[in-house]
This record gives structure tokens, sequence and C-alpha cells, in this order.
């Protein structure tokens, strides 16, 4: 079977048992800071299996793109050196939430491999949790596998957890047996990492909630969550033993021959060459940029390694974006966005390889270099060190030349050398668990915000300091959980709520608890903010009141930026997506895929085409129906957002349609007034837009006014002749400046003709140094190639006091640079007085804050010269 037939078979499989069939989700997951990258199957599903988000199915099925290439999960270093490792694949999985739970999922299991796919019953193993008896029976009793192929595992191979705490349970794992040809035991055994027995498929049954002291409570909905590898499947499928060998990468392997000239798939530059492009085109597609820190860090050192193997495989021109055609002819068919958006994805990672092309060389050499002049078989921690900070050379890239060289690192002198840069990547990491509230036996908020701006509710939890109390007393700070609310909690880039709760007797206000912020947690509301007077309690009556007027004024703001994203894909093309919004009450900022800066003359257009949408005041339409039917509508998805089965589908006339769960206009003509006021890039491949509307668009447009206005007085002359005028100004300033340039120039050739009669000769050496106060950096350079020129063979060195700043240069001729550098002769000079410098060796530069003791440190030249 070929994997695309195969990702079909098993969505079938479930799909025919009432599996709902669930779109893989982004490599990024949706609000969920605490992954670097989707690792998993379950983890758009996480708030199902913790209890926090409920679907309109109990049973599901997925191909889930996933990434192993960071923090806890990261293959990366074992990539093409193994037979299974990838930074990119596929997982295949079954997802019960409360539904079914050991029976069916290892009847499930066991029908598909040996009925749907027909593997030899012979061939298949199956490991249980070593206390687990109720799965090994069924595996025995039901099933029918001999008792001599289950094998009882501990903790550490099948027991699985989420977190330190919360859902666990056992798990069930299928492994097939290559043969006996190939070396390795059965699972359990002393020679189990071997290679004849590979584990396929993992069931993992949730059935307990850990608590911090360790003790196992069992959860009152077990569920099943399971996962199976594509390639690993293909490769038993496809009678080959390495998953490189599967029909998938042999295509991407042969059209990275075709490309680097390297026929022999076997090849571990090649097959690294075709698992990067794979993980990095996907993450591309899904918004991820290039970049020094984060998702971005991780996808520029994917990059970087394969580029890295093309070199060493002799390619000298850019060939990695060439890969991406071949990856859509593999794997468009199954993910569509990466055929449609294939045009961006190319360009990003070529940008990416044409910047990286001079480190790489530079780098290589250096490197080279050092191991030809090693002696032993550890490369020091200084020149890995050098690599990284200097040429900007990865090191993961280092270990990579090291280990083909049979070289190992000295990484404790490397990390000794980075301790400052450690420890600031490490403050700034954005990857930290993000602690929640835990809350417990409280239903979720019903939301009727829609429809409500002040509404009744009830108080069914208090939180203080993140524990849960039953009553708020004084001016304190905290999180108010309602049973319902008009509060909309931040999501989909709207910005939370602000308002107050009130308690009242008759007409008086007893209690009141000002809302600061609005959050979700799952399907609960959290209102944050501080109790200003009276006292809270558990099951308290309060009048929810939202903010009126900065709910208003954000309602403009979010439909416009809908209007603007339609307006974008009409002007700039199809392949902008949104890529980060963010709405509030001020203002509206839209984050999209486009490679080039909007021009002045097309953000006129989508200016003028959000104000026609305006004008038209048509119905902004708000329906709630299921994701097959907002599909066949066709609503765009938003990215980084969740979705259920049932969505709610924002429709504004036949301009725009997406999917989105937040507040909005009742007639586009609500907005008033569209107005763009930037646009920038932020990333490669990524450009961003921030517009104002409504009152907020207008107090724009009266102090843009306003300052043309003030401009016109400055300048004496009408609206009509700004422009004119200021293109006169520039015209003049430009001659002005081409004129001092002349008169510098002519006061350095002066200069150094008054001061070359200074020179002496030491040891032999003609050295000049001196002092031309009043001169800038780039008069001193021409000053001092004039000397050099007219001396002929020479050392000079010239200072200057600008306004008690010091400007060095230094100068040495070729017949010299041998025995001296200008470097070290302008840091002699700037160090006494506080400064540092570099350059040639031919010429330097240097500056220093104080010029007091400028002639004492041009002193030093002669007497370095005489003792050098």
């Amino acid at each position: 079977m070929k994997s695309n037939d195969i990702r079909q078979a098993f969505l079938d499989f479930f799909r025919e048992r009432g599996h709902q069939v669930v779109d893989s989700s982004p490599l990024v997951p949706g609000n969920d800071p605490t992954l670097l990258f989707t690792n998993a199957g379950m983890v758009q599903f996480k708030e199902l299996f913790l209890g926090t988000e409920s679907r309109g199915y109990t049973r599901a099925t997925s191909s889930q793109r996933c990434v192993r290439a960071g923090g806890k999960h990261n293959d990366l270093e074992n990539v093409g050196y193994t037979a299974r490792h990838h930074t990119f694949f596929e997982m295949l999985g079954n997802f019960s939430f409360g539904d079914y739970f050991k029976e069916d999922a290892i009847r499930y299991a066991w029908d598909f491999l040996t009925e749907t796919l027909q593997l030899p019953n012979d061939k298949l193993w199956v490991t249980v949790y070593k206390d687990d008896d109720e799965a090994a029976r069924i595996w025995a009793e039901e099933v029918g596998v001999p008792v001599d192929r289950i094998v009882r595992l501990g903790d550490d191979s099948n027991f699985w957890q989420m977190g330190d705490t919360g859902p666990c349970g056992p798990c069930s794992e299928i492994f097939y047996d290559h043969g006996p040809d190939v070396a390795g035991g059965p699972p359990g055994s002393p020679d189990e990492d071997g290679d004849r027995y590979i584990e396929i498929w993992n069931l993992v049954f949730m059935q307990y909630d850990r608590q911090p002291s360790g003790e196992l409570i069992p959860l009152p909905k077990p569920s099943v969550d399971t996962g199976m590898g594509l390639e690993r499947l293909a490769a038993v499928l496809q009678h080959v033993h390495s998953n490189y060998e599967i029909d998938l990468f042999q295509n991407l392997l042969n059209a990275a021959g075709q490309i680097t000239g390297i026929k022999d798939t076997t090849n571990t530059s090649l097959r690294v060459i075709a698992d990067h492009i794979r993980s990095c085109a996907f993450l591309v597609l899904d918004g991820v940029t290039p970049s020094n820190e984060g998702r971005g860090y991780v996808l520029r050192r994917i990059i970087r390694r394969a580029v890295r193997h093309g070199y060493q495989l002799g390619v000298s021109d850019l060939f990695f974006y060439r890969l991406v055609a071949a990856l859509v002819t593999e794997m468009g068919d199954a993910y569509p966005d990466l055929a449609k958006d294939q045009a961006r994805v190319e360009r990003v990672l070529k940008e990416e390889e044409q910047q990286f092309a001079r480190t790489l060389e530079n780098g290589m050499q250096i490197l080279e270099q050092a191991i030809a002049k090693l002696d032993g078989k550890v490369l020091p921690g200084e020149t890995v060190f050098r690599l990284y900070d200097t040429y900007g050379f990865p090191v993961d890239l280092t270990a990579d030349v090291a280990r083909e060289n049979n070289l190992t690192l000295d990484m404790a002198g490397f990390e000794a050398a980075m301790e400052v840069q450690r420890n600031q990547a490490r403050a700034a990491s954005q990857f930290n668990a993000v602690e929640k509230l835990s809350i417990e036996n409280t239903d979720g908020t019903d939301f009727v915000g829609y429809e409500h701006l002040h509404h009744s509710a009830t108080i069914s939890a208090i939180y203080q300091d993140g524990q849960s109390v039953n009553d708020l007393i004084g001016q304190t700070e905290a999180i108010i959980l309602l049973d319902q609310s008009p509060f909309y909690g931040e999501s989909g880039g709207q910005i939370g709520d602000q308002g107050v709760l009130e308690v009242k007797q008759g007409d008086e206000v007893v209690c009141r608890f000002e809302v600061s912020d609005t959050q979700k947690q799952g399907e609960h509301v959290l209102h944050k903010g501080k109790l200003t007077e009276g006292r809270l309690s558990l099951g308290d009556q309060v009048d929810a009141q939202v903010e009126a007027e900065s709910r208003r004024a954000i309602m403009l703001n979010h439909s416009a930026t809908h209007l603007l994203h339609a307006a974008l894909q009409h002007v700039l093309g199809d392949h902008v997506t949104q890529k980060g919004s963010l709405v509030t009450a001020d203002r509206l900022r839209f984050d999209f895929s486009h490679n080039a800066p909007v021009s002045t003359e097309q953000m006129a257009i989508i200016e003028a085409m959000v104000n026609e949408q305006v004008l038209a005041n048509v119905v902004v339409a708000k329906e709630v129906m299921s994701m097959d039917q907002a599909k066949e509508k066709g609503a765009m998805a938003l990215f980084g957002e969740k979705y259920g089965d049932v969505v709610r589908v924002v429709t504004m006339g036949d301009f725009s349609t997406e999917l989105c769960g937040g507040t909005h206009v009742n007639r586009t003509g609500d907005i008033g007034l569209f107005k763009l006021v930037s646009e920038s890039g932020i990333a490669a491949g990524v450009r961003r837009v921030e517009a104002v509307t409504g009152p907020g668009a207008l107090a724009y447009v009266n102090r843009e006014e306003a300052l043309l206005r003030q401009v016109c007085e400055t300048l004496k002359t009408g609206a009509d002749g700004v422009l004119e005028r200021v293109q006169q100004l520039q015209s003049g300033q430009r001659q002005l400046e081409k004129e001092l340039e002349r008169l510098k120039a002519k006061a350095a050739s002066a200069a150094g003709n008054d001061i070359a009669a200074q020179a002496e000769q030491i040891n032999g050496v003609t050295v000049l140094a001196a002092r031309l106060d009043g001169l800038d950096n780039k008069a001193l350079r021409e000053t001092v190639d004039q000397l050099k020129d007219k001396l002929g063979s020479a050392v000079v060195v010239l200072g200057a006091d600008n306004g008690g700043k010091v400007a060095l240069v230094a100068g040495v001729t070729k017949d010299l640079i041998g025995k001296y550098k200008a470097g070290d002769l302008v840091n002699l000079v700037a160090k006494p007085l506080g400064g540092k410098g570099g350059g040639r060796p031919e010429m330097a530069m240097a500056g220093a804050p104080d010029a007091a003791g400028l002639d004492d440190a041009l002193a030093q030249v002669k007497p370095w010269i005489e003792n050098n």
C-alpha cells in the first residue's frame, strides 16, 4: 500500500465505526504556549481530555502532522543516521472521550492491522503495563494473542501521563517482528534496542487523575488516546526496513538526488535533506518564519542543517527550496493548503538559504582549518564558540561535522563561553508552562454577551492568589467565575472586556468588583479585577455590566478586521492568509502572509475597498452551523484558533465569510470610517498593517489635517504646494551637504600636508602620530590614506577631539602589515581613553568618550613601535 492509501484506509476504518474525522491541527498549537510544536495527535484534543471543553462528538480520528525538533521531544540530531528518526512525521490516531475504553480500543487496533491491512498475526507482539491485568486478559482471551507474545513492562515504558499531575494511565504497545534476519530482541529483553521488533502503535488508556501527593484517583470518564506513525506502518506494509525506503521518502530522495547529483538514496546527507524539507515546508505553511528565538530559531536550525548537508555534497547553488515542488507532489492531495501556498513556502526557504550561504562558506573554511590543526579528538570549546558567536555558525552544524570526522566537542568550554547568552536566552524563553486555575466541580460559563452587555448572574467560584475561596473582603484582587456572563473572554485576537460586577440593595450599590480583564480557560470565563467596596461570596447574585463604549469600539475594529482580510486577498492575491491579529478598543492590528511591502497605491486601494463595504451598510450575519457546512459556505479559518464540529460563521454580504466567535457590529455601516495608519514587515514573508475605525479614525484624520496645516504655515505654502516645497528644500540640503564634503576633503588634504613633516624614523619605520581636532571619521580616514600615499611606507595614527569625544584612525602600509596591525595601534590609543575599535590590518577605527588624555595616548605610539 502507498502511504496516501494507508492514511486514507485508517481514517475510513474509524469513520465507519462512528469516529469524527478531524483535520490535522497546525504545527503551532492553538492557544497553548506550553508546547513548542504539535508533537502528538492528542494535542488538539487536550482540553477534551482535561474535561475543560466539550464538542459534538465523543470519538474522533485524525492524521496529525507532528514536529519533534525542539524542547522535550527533539529528534534532530539523530535524523539521517537512523532508520526511523524524523523531524516531521504523521501520527495516525483514534480517540475516545469518555466513550469506549480498553476492550474496544484493543479490538479496533487488532482488526485494522490484521483484517484491513492483513498483517500476519504471528508477526505482532504486544506490551501491557505490569499491573494492567485487564488489558493483558483482553489481548489473550478476547483477541487471542499467545501469552508468550504479551510482555508486561513498567512505568518508564508502559505508563503514560500528561504531566506530573493530571490525567494518566497505562498503555499497551503493538510491535511488528521484522524477522530473525534482523538483529534485536523482543520488547523488555536485553536486546530490545535492536531493529527486529519495532513499535508501530501505542494505545493509551487514561483512567486516573494523579494528585500532587502521587495518589491515583479513577477518572469518572476514562478515555483512549492512540498514536501510530504513518511512516513506520508504511515501512512494514511495503516490506522495507527503513522509513527512508518507503514510497514517500524514495520520491523525495530521488528529487533531491536529481538536484544534488547524488543517486545513492542511502546517503546520509540526502536523507537529512529529504526529511528536513517536510518539517521546514509545513512549519512555514503554518506561520513559522526563520528568526533568532523560539519556534523561528528551530526552523532556522533545520533549514541550515539541510543546506549544510547540501554543501557537503558539493552543491554550491541554492537548492533546498526547489524540493517544495516534489513535496507538493507527494503530500499536496492530503494537505491542499501546501499546494495553494507553495510559492510563499519556496520564497521563505529561498531567502533563508541565501542569507546562510555566506555564513556557511566562511564557517566551513574556519572549521576545516581548525580540524586540520587539531591534536587529539576533541574540538575546543573556544573554537565552537568563535564559530557560533563571530561567524554565526550553528553549534549543531559544528557537531555534525565533528561527528563525521570522529571528533567530539568540548561542550563544557563552549557553555562557559556562552554563559551570558544562555542566561539571556533562558530568561527570554516563550515556552514556559502557563499556570492555570485548578477549576473543579464548577460548570462552564454560559456566554450571553452577543445579545446583552448587562446581565444578572450567580458567582460560581472565587479565586484569590490561585486558590479557591468562599468570600472576598476588602480591597482585594481576585478572579470571579459566573454561571452566565456578558463579558467576552480574550480569544481570536479580540481582547477581553472590562466592566463591573455589582450587588445592589434597592438602588444602592453595596458591593462593587471592577473587572479589568476577561480571559478564557476551557469553557469558563475568568473575570479578573479588584473588589473596591463591600463583600462577595459564593452564590451571590450580581449585575454583570460590560463597559459599553469599549465593547462598541472593539466591535467596530473586529468587523473591520474581517473586511480588511478580504480586501488584502482581493488586492494582493489568494496567498494572503492571517498570521495573527489584535483587536482592541483603540485600534486593530493584522498580520498576514505576503513577500513584499504593500505599496502606497495598494494601501489606498485596500482602504477604499473596505470603506466601500462600510458605505454599502450590508447586514453582518452571524450563524451557528457544522464545520462541514461552514466549509461549503467558503468560511475562512483564523490562524492559531481551535474549532469544534459546531462553529460560528460571520458573513458580510458576498465580500467576507469567516469562522469567528468574536463580537461584531450589526451592519457594516456601523463601522463609520476605516483608516489604515501603518504597514511594516515583522518576519520573512509576514507583513503587518494597523488601522483605526469609527471615532478613532475620525480623530486620526483630524490629527493629520492639523499637522498638515502646521507644515503649510511653516513652509508658507498651501496644501497643494507642500510636496514641491519639501522637494526644493531636500534638493538644497543635498547641494549644501556636497559642498560641505568638498570643504572637509580640502581641509583634510591641507591638514595632511601640514603634518606630514612631523613623521619620524623609528627602527627604520616611518611613524606619524598626530592630533587633528574637528575632523570627523570620514575626513580622518581620507587624511590617513593621503599620508600613507605621501609617505610611501609608514605607520599613521590620527586622533581628533569632536566636542569632547574622540575619533581615532590608524593606517599601516601593505609592506608593514606583516609586522604591525592597524587594529593593535588604534586600540593602543583608544584603551586608556575608555574606548575600543577594530578593522582591517591596513586600516582601523575607534571611538572613545573622553578626549582629556588624547595627547598622552597618542604619545604611546612611538615607544610601542620602538619596542615591537
